[in-house]
């Protein structure tokens, strides 16, 4: 059984921008049937890039502040 499939995406909220890998559950098709998970508090991003120049690991985002989110 697959895992799942990673896809980079661009996630905008008020004060920053997060440059990450999303993991797509290997029951859901689109990055928006994941996020709009009603029990899905947070998004987790790995490999991130913040603002263009700082880098983490992994970061999670609260959904309520998300802007924007923009598959890459």
């Amino acid at each position: 059984m697959p895992e799942g499939k990673k896809v980079r995406i661009r996630v905008r909220t008020v004060s920053c921008t997060y440059v990450g890998d999303f993991l797509v559950p290997p029951m859901r098709n689109r990055v928006s049937d994941a996020i709009n998970e009603e029990a899905r508090l947070f998004i987790s991003l790995t490999d991130v890039v913040i603002n263009d120049k700082d880098r983490s690991d992994f970061v999670a985002i609260n959904k309520n502040l998300i802007e924007s989110i923009a598959q890459l």
